[in-house]
């Protein structure tokens, strides 16, 4: 017995190694991109009560120790500015919790969506300037519109990666000031022809474009998010991501570039079963090509876990959260927190390990 639980321990420790290995590759580059992080409210009092590290199971820090950058949509001001504006939702974030963000991985913060103003123009310049004190590169604000709205720069190898990111819903009660700081609001069209423009600029590069879009609360997209999306690609992006309504939504290739419409929540404090399923969607980035696997969370109290699941044929079922099957699922549990990949596949009838890049994830 003591054999057989040793070799099971090797073949789970196996997958993650030679994942680790490919993200620390110099052809391949693999970004992890997350969905909403809150810092208030409900996740605000874990974070009082048990400290900010608490919000890091150990199966999202091996997933984040697979992927070289790892960017989250920071969806609160973290600021120590107190100047709320008049809107029915308003957050402020401690800036004390941000160093435990970059010590599980955390390397870029979206700051282009619609809470991030939530203490007005003085919070969202402090909110940039802690989120560069901490180590982390904020993304989506600038000194004006125009810094704002330029492609950022992410990594060089194996190819130079941009990243453009823009806040597509309306902000409540805080006037756009182009010449003012602010966060990028650009519109599609002007994105298709940033996009196209640094495609002429730089051929070679990949292009992700990260959108802060779409309606609240809802599983799928609307129909012109689509139409905007294809538009992107057809312009040179090759790869669009999107967050904002606080569920995970559909994904889909088109023309061979992978778009996800929304990743859903991360860290976050709502409990209803919509808003507590995720995504987080793996890039890896080669010379030649883009790939994305995307790997199912479930928010528990605050804090997300990356589930595990029994793969019937192409149908995954999720054991992570409910009751069914519960002569597997401590053994799912247990797997879960050190060897996030591990899924018992029925398909061939044995056991199957899937490295992170293999694993396919459908409702």
């Amino acid at each position: 017995m003591r054999y057989i639980l040793i070799l099971f321990m090797s073949l789970c420790f196996y997958p993650l190694a030679e994942a680790r290995r490919h993200a620390l590759s110099s052809d391949t580059l693999t970004i992890a991109f997350t969905g909403d992080i809150l810092l208030d409210r409900g996740v605000g009092q874990v974070i009082r009560y048990s400290g900010a590290d608490h919000l890091f199971s150990p199966s999202v820090d091996s997933l984040f120790h697979t992927a070289r950058l790892v960017v989250g949509n920071l969806e609160c001001p973290v600021t120590e500015v107190a100047t709320p504006v008049n809107k029915r939702f308003v957050f402020r974030g401690s800036p004390s919790a941000l160093p435990a963000l970059r010590r599980h991985g955390f390397t870029h913060l979206n700051l282009a969506n619609n809470h991030t103003v939530d203490q007005g123009r003085r919070g969202l310049v402090d909110t940039d300037n802690w989120v560069r004190k901490n180590g982390m590169v904020p993304l989506g604000f600038g000194a004006t519109a125009t810094d704002a709205a330029r492609p950022r720069l992410m990594a060089d190898n194996p190819r130079p990666v941009y990243l453009l990111t823009s806040l597509r819903v309306m902000s409540e009660n805080y006037v756009y000031m182009p010449q003012m700081p602010s966060v990028n609001e650009q519109s599609v069209k002007q994105l298709c022809d940033s996009v196209k423009a640094l495609r002429h600029r730089v051929p070679e590069a990949c292009i992700i474009v990260c959108l802060h879009w779409g309606v609240e609360h809802t599983l799928h997209p609307m129909p012109i998010q689509r139409f905007e999306a294809h538009s992107l690609v057809d312009a040179g992006a090759d790869a669009v991501i999107g967050h904002h309504s606080h569920t995970a939504q559909d994904v889909e290739t088109y023309k061979g570039k992978p778009i996800c419409y929304s990743l859903g929540n991360f860290i976050f404090d709502q409990s209803r079963p919509i808003n507590s399923r995720a995504l987080v969607a793996m890039l890896r980035v080669s010379r030649r090509s883009v790939e994305c696997k995307y790997v199912p969370i479930n928010i528990r109290y605050c804090v997300p876990e990356v589930s595990v699941g029994i793969f019937f044929g192409r149908k995954a079922v999720n054991f992570v959260g409910n009751g069914r099957c519960l002569f597997l699922r401590p053994l799912l549990s247990l797997v879960c927190r050190q060897c996030f990949f591990f899924f018992l596949s029925l398909e061939r009838g044995c056991l199957e390990f899937k490295p992170p890049f293999l694993c396919t994830y459908q409702e």
